[in-house]
């Protein structure tokens, strides 16, 4: 199965083209009404409940509170910074510069580790999804914004063919191993971060997590708006989701430690 196709069936297993197939059903169910009514119901009620903060802050935590945040004194000297993209988009047309988004603090976190000295080398590990027709890979742009956060350009390694995680960690060790660079520190978010350490000692590294990107916070208060939906919460809770079965996916498919 291509990667395309996953992606696109990844879409109707999540919020919210999970509760836009159930209204479908509902509406080619409309005869027998009982049916109709548990599909439609479904579909609305599911899409209250992911569209709650209250739900987002509970799927989203429960990965983040694997890995919490270490400061940067406390963590190791390694071979090698390896940063997982998904945090930028390039500067396309008319962008002149590169465009972060919630992930963009995995580059700056890497540039912190870098320039407290802990590992003289960053791979920027992130190639270009085949259906975005992007002129950048995620590892060029990353390179950019390392640049400009103070990381020289002879110390970043471009890993550009990755497409997902399992890729990240394959062709990072591609060009690690023969360099006997195999003790590294791992940075991406922190609710990515189960799913890529698993993967990344899976292939054989020894990973020495620095997880960023936290979203959830111990200081927010209750309100009723936790309890409303919001677009933002919406999107919160399927990614949180869709870690979750990254998870299972790549365990179906042994590319995770045996327990």
């Amino acid at each position: 199965m291509g990667l395309e196709t996953v992606k696109i069936i990844a879409l109707f297993l999540l919020p919210p083209g999970l509760y836009l197939v159930f209204l479908l059903l509902a509406l080619l169910s409309w005869e027998r009404r009982v049916r109709a009514l548990l599909f439609g119901s479904f579909a609305l009620v599911g899409l209250w409940v992911t569209a709650m903060p209250v739900t987002a802050e509970f799927l989203a935590g429960g990965l983040e509170r694997q890995y919490p945040p270490v400061p940067v004194e406390e963590l190791p000297r390694v071979s090698a910074i390896v940063v997982l993209g998904g945090g930028l988009d390039g500067p396309e047309p008319p962008r002149l510069y590169p465009d972060l988004n919630d992930a963009a603090d995995r580059v700056w976190h890497a540039a912190r580790l870098y320039r407290a000295g802990k590992a003289p080398l960053v791979v920027a590990s992130g190639g270009i999804l085949p259906w975005t027709e992007r002129a950048f890979s995620e590892a060029e742009v990353m390179q950019m914004l390392l640049a400009e956060f103070g990381v020289p350009a002879g110390a970043v390694l471009l890993e550009q063919e990755s497409r997902n995680t399992r890729e990240n960690a394959l062709n990072s060790w591609k060009f690690l191993e023969p360099r006997g660079q195999t003790r590294i520190l791992l940075v991406t978010s922190a609710a990515h971060m189960p799913r890529a350490a698993a993967v990344f000692s899976a292939v054989g590294f020894e990973v020495i997590p620095a997880a960023t990107d936290h979203r959830v916070l111990e200081t927010r208060g209750s309100s009723l708006l936790n309890w409303l939906p919001d677009a933002g919460a919406m999107a919160a809770s399927s990614a949180a989701i869709r870690e979750r079965m990254g998870l299972i996916y790549y365990r179906y498919k042994g590319w995770l430690p045996a327990e």
